[in-house]
């Protein structure tokens, strides 16, 4: 039986105190050519459960699996190897089922778990303090958007052209709400990256400057000359690590005077999983701590003088009255951040710095062999493990044509950038650890053949 608590006269009644003539005048502001007109096309309107598996297993069979084939794919999600040890961990009950640690006292492992967290995160990104997670790390990177205006009292937003096209439509979105005024680029395939630009845009309006670091391209830029000078117009610096294994071998951004760094965890124990969930990160200088979204994990004492964890900021409106609330984000996303922090603990600093060079040496050597081919140029002057690659032909359906012969090859800047034709050419290849020697053979005979 369906649960339809509300009767006719119920629905009209709420209708009329809000003013609206029907249901449907809720959906105004929904495009219309978003609106559904009736039944999805070409699902029946209803089937068995045997019926309903056998044809989505069926679509999911279509699917080329990033494990079974050579992978070479990023652009803000990687495919690195998480030991199964993670996996077990974080499947434990008491990890598995717990939601939020509101009684300290029966949430002692929760806590401390996300205390841990915050200390990784603040370590590795080089800043004083780090909340507990958020969604993801497009909304983390609006979020530190919306902190910097809270700080500065201004409205202007300057975003590298380096910062990933999905980060830069969240921050559209939200702006339309917000008033932000947000100066935006396309990057461009001639290797050099936009510092000049940031810094010659940033006037007495600007709240913050917004880096991707390596950015969308793989490119990887000095910020200490971007920090200076968004802090002598009093502006902040905002960073995006959408790979945080690059940070083993490259200086964080908080050594280099990054404000806010924001960034996806999801390269450190958290698999693809086709997209979702994530780990959004989110650290910060302690002087702000208190205009930082989401919650805070802290260290004390209880009477008997024994070490304990708390709760120590919830600045998001469940917690306080909405008008002191910093942000209605998630409170964490708890059981990716415990997995990011298995995942840590195991590499520990030597691990990670291990993996880090592991690679950068597999992504030189791809980068060498594809750009050895006759018409393929390498972009990039310096990267980590992604790198942009200039073909002779347009990237698309070059990417299409590796499919054919089992190979995701790369992603094309056609895809991230839809009719920008001076992109159009332009292939986004990722190297990890997981790539064999076969792999590669594979990709650089797939190449050949794509664009001959």
């Amino acid at each position: 039986m369906r649960y339809l608590p509300l009767s006719e006269s119920d629905r009209s009644a709420m209708l009329a105190t809000i003013g609206a003539a029907s249901v449907d005048d809720l959906f105004c502001d929904v495009p219309a050519e978003a609106r559904l007109d009736g039944p999805v096309h070409g699902l029946p309107l209803h089937a068995s459960e045997l019926s309903v598996e056998r044809q989505l297993g069926a679509m999911a069979k279509r699917n080329m699996v990033a494990g079974n084939v050579p992978f070479f794919l990023g652009c803000g999600a990687y495919r690195h190897h998480v030991p199964a040890s993670v996996d077990h961990i974080i499947q434990r009950g008491e990890f598995l089922t717990a939601y939020t640690p509101y009684q300290p006292e029966i949430a002692q492992g929760t806590l401390q778990v996300l205390f841990e967290f915050q200390t990784q995160v603040a370590r590795l990104l080089g800043c004083e303090v780090a909340n507990a997670s958020m969604y993801d790390g497009s909304t983390a990177c609006w979020e530190a958007i919306g902190m910097a205006r809270r700080i500065t009292r201004r409205g202007k937003a300057i975003l590298s052209d380096g910062l990933h096209p999905h980060y830069v439509s969240v921050a559209k979105t939200m702006a339309r709400f917000t008033g932000d005024m947000l100066d935006c680029a396309l990057p461009s395939l001639d290797g050099a990256t936009d510092v000049e630009r940031l810094i010659a845009s940033i006037d007495k309006e600007t709240s913050c400057v917004v880096v991707q670091y390596p950015d969308i391209l793989g490119r990887i830029a000095d910020l200490t000359p971007i920090a200076d000078a968004a802090h002598a117009a009093g502006a902040l610096l905002i960073v995006v690590v959408t790979e945080p294994v690059a940070l083993g071998l490259i200086k964080a951004p908080g050594e280099m005077g990054a404000d806010i760094v924001v960034g996806e965890g999801q390269s450190i124990g958290v698999g693809l999983q086709f997209g979702g969930p994530y780990v959004g990160l989110f650290a910060t200088r302690e002087k702000y701590v208190r205009q930082m979204p989401g919650r805070l994990a802290g260290e004390t004492v209880d009477a008997e003088g024994k070490r304990g964890f708390v709760l120590t900021l919830s600045t998001r409106e469940q917690h306080i009255r909405r008008e002191k609330a910093t942000s209605n984000i998630c409170t964490n996303s708890g059981l990716c951040a415990l997995a990011f922090s298995v995942h840590m603990t195991l590499l520990g600093e030597k691990g990670l710095r291990t993996l880090a060079g592991i690679n950068h040496a597999r992504a030189v050597e791809v980068a060498a062999r594809l750009s050895a081919i006759p018409g393929v140029d390498l972009v990039n002057d310096a990267f980590f493990n992604e790198f942009t690659l200039r073909l002779p032909v347009e990237a698309r359906p070059t990417v299409h044509a590796m499919v054919d012969q089992n190979v995701l090859g790369g992603v094309s800047l056609g895809r991230l950038y839809p009719g920008e034709a001076a992109l159009a050419n332009g292939l986004v290849v990722a190297v990890t650890e997981t790539v064999t020697d076969e792999d590669i053979d594979a990709l650089e005979a797939a190449l050949k053949e794509a664009i001959r």
